[in-house]
């Protein structure tokens, strides 16, 4: 475990404020839930994300999708790639780009027809047509479904936004 130098004390309501500096590195911004977990004397937060509790869901979920469209599909949470089916399995566990992060915050349904420059995760562009469908899940985004590939149809798009609406379902019993 890595020492960052900073105290804090715990106010009469029992919380402490991370530093603005720790919340940036680490991507917690307002509404991001965190897990606690205790282990002998520490107290160790991390990001809560319910789409990570059905990763292998999510995984065959994108494989199924892949099969029937033969598109490559990501399926990410609020932070990282969670499934990856088709090219560029380089992209799974890996952070999802601010653009990504912002669509997602913004609830967007994105569908570009032509090719347009796409990030998906930092640093790394591709030209392509893409779908991009925020899944919301009790009234909070939760991740989002990327389809990429050269060509791309409307009943692409509506496939996808279906089958996000359904994960949103899923997460809500």
């Amino acid at each position: 475990m890595k020492s960052t130098g900073v105290i804090r004390r715990i106010d009469e309501l029992g919380r402490i404020v991370i530093p603005k500096e720790i919340r940036k590195n680490l991507r917690i911004n307002n509404n991001v839930s965190l897990e606690l977990f205790i282990e002998d004397d520490k107290i160790i937060l991390k990001k809560y994300s319910i789409l990570k509790s059905i990763k292998d869901i999510a995984q065959s979920l994108s494989d199924v999708l892949y099969s029937s469209l033969n598109h490559n599909i990501i399926i990410t949470d609020l932070f990282n790639v969670l499934a990856v089916s088709g090219s560029n399995k380089k992209y799974l566990n890996k952070d999802i780009s601010n653009s990504i992060e912002d669509s997602i915050r913004r609830r967007e349904k994105i569908f570009e027809n032509y090719e347009k420059e796409l990030e998906i995760i930092k640093d790394e562009k591709i030209n392509c047509s893409y779908i991009i469908n925020t899944i919301i899940s009790n009234s909070e985004e939760i991740g989002t479904i990327i389809v990429y590939d050269d060509v791309l149809t409307e009943q692409d798009y509506k496939v996808i936004n279906v089958v996000s609406n359904f994960i949103g379902k899923y997460l809500e019993q």
